[in-house]
């Protein structure tokens, strides 16, 4: 008979071994235990091996893009949103080799403007292994508990706020990811559901290319940019020259134009200059449009080229040493846009602002020859927004969705 106890620990393979007499033979029995750990992310390098994880994940995913390693750096450390809220990083391990990563995520803004007792959880990755994703689950909840026991819901995935990337992958594995976008591997939604999470809604994802584009819609959108003219709603470009003070003003319809969108948390000053310094770097004249009123700002649409195209080709996300001049030689090659942020302001909505908004931004990605477009996400229960989209033949080719959980 023998006798085999399991240990635990952490990083370690521990060699059990046990003597026991039987029948007067002795008998030496060894097992190797290999146990899941859970680490809080503290250090710089727990921090690099959190970013670096799902490089090796998807080593051997076509579709995979990788995020820039400064870009997720800040998000998770210098972003203003840390002034008000807190997260933690936590990595999974099995023995010594990394398996899974999430963040627990306490936004306390968003509880405060939306009178929620809402913890989220992001940056969500793990192998195909339902105990794994449990663990993660299961310590993103133990976190947010201790940091607040008045929390009652878990929402996710969330990758900081609903202003950044958000939404588990459901539909459209097949494409790549686009700028500010989230990706994950099919056998995700089992396992987030295997832990109890359940649909709280999803986002909608719309694609454009070369064959789909309708001429005719986007006459019908000239004739009602004609009639809002007419109403003193002027459709334009961004003066990126006047950056400053436009963006003043771009700031305050961002901030009314979500507010009753699921999750929307108006930004700070700090943040809105975070994002704006960031999107400048990379933005194109062509696609930051306004509809403005006797001066005031009422509506906005902003495409950013896909400079994802451009990512893909840069290593683990490393822009030094040679990927900062992939990604600057690189700009003048992109052959796409996504159309990550278009709303009208209450008071302006059914006029068609939305449409006429869609449809200038799809000329001019006509007029570059370029090889498609997305708009996205939207809310599946936005109709007014959906309608006008699927007015120009939008195709809701992909679908993200975030779950919800009583905790």
């Amino acid at each position: 008979m023998g006798i085999i106890v399991k240990d635990i620990g952490h990083f370690n393979i521990f060699d059990a071994i046990f003597n026991h007499f039987a029948d007067n033979r002795l008998i030496i029995l060894a097992q190797k235990t290999y146990m899941k750990t859970i680490v809080e992310v503290k250090s710089k390098k727990e921090l690099a091996a959190f970013i670096d994880f799902p490089h090796d994940l998807y080593k051997n995913d076509p579709v995979y893009v990788p995020e820039l390693f400064i870009a997720q750096r800040d998000l998770l450390t210098t972003h203003p949103f840390h002034k008000h809220s807190s997260l933690q990083c936590f990595l999974l391990y099995d023995g010594d080799k990394i398996t899974g990563r999430v963040a627990a995520i306490l936004n306390n803004r968003h509880n405060e403007f939306n009178g929620t007792k809402d913890g989220f959880f992001g940056f969500f990755d793990v192998i195909n292994d339902a105990e794994s994703a449990q663990i993660l689950i299961d310590t993103a909840v133990k976190w947010l508990k201790e940091k607040d026991n008045t929390i009652t819901n878990l929402v996710g995935p969330v990758n900081l706020t609903t202003n950044d990337s958000a939404g588990l992958l459901i539909k459209g594995f097949e494409y790549p990811p686009l700028i500010l976008t989230t990706y994950n591997a099919p056998y995700y939604e089992g396992l987030l559901e295997n832990t109890g999470l359940k649909k709280q809604v999803d986002l909608i994802s719309w694609r454009w290319n070369k064959t789909s584009y309708d001429d005719r819609s986007v006459r019908i959108s000239d004739k009602l940019e004609e009639r809002l003219n007419t109403r003193g709603v002027i459709i334009r470009k961004m003066n990126m020259k006047k950056f400053k003070e436009e963006s003043a003003k771009f700031k305050l319809v961002y901030n009314s134009a979500w507010d009753k969108n699921m999750g929307f948390v108006p930004l700070t000053d700090d943040e809105f200059e975070f994002i704006a310094k960031d999107l400048k770097m990379i933005a194109d004249p062509d696609f930051v449009l306004v509809a403005e009123k006797e001066g005031k700002f009422i509506g906005l649409a902003v495409a950013l080229p896909d400079v994802n195209q451009i990512q893909k080709k840069i290593p683990r996300g490393r822009l030094l040493p040679t990927g900062i001049f992939k990604l600057l030689f690189g700009m003048k090659k992109i052959k796409g846009i996504r159309i990550f942020m278009l709303g009208v302001i209450e008071g302006y909505r059914h006029m068609g602002i939305e449409a006429v908004l869609y449809a200038n931004i799809i000329k001019n990605y006509k007029a570059r020859d370029f090889e498609y477009a997305e708009a996205g996400w939207t809310l599946e229960h936005n109709h007014p927004v959906n309608n006008a989209i699927k007015a120009i033949k939008g195709d809701p080719y992909k679908i993200h969705r975030i779950y919800e959980k009583a905790i």
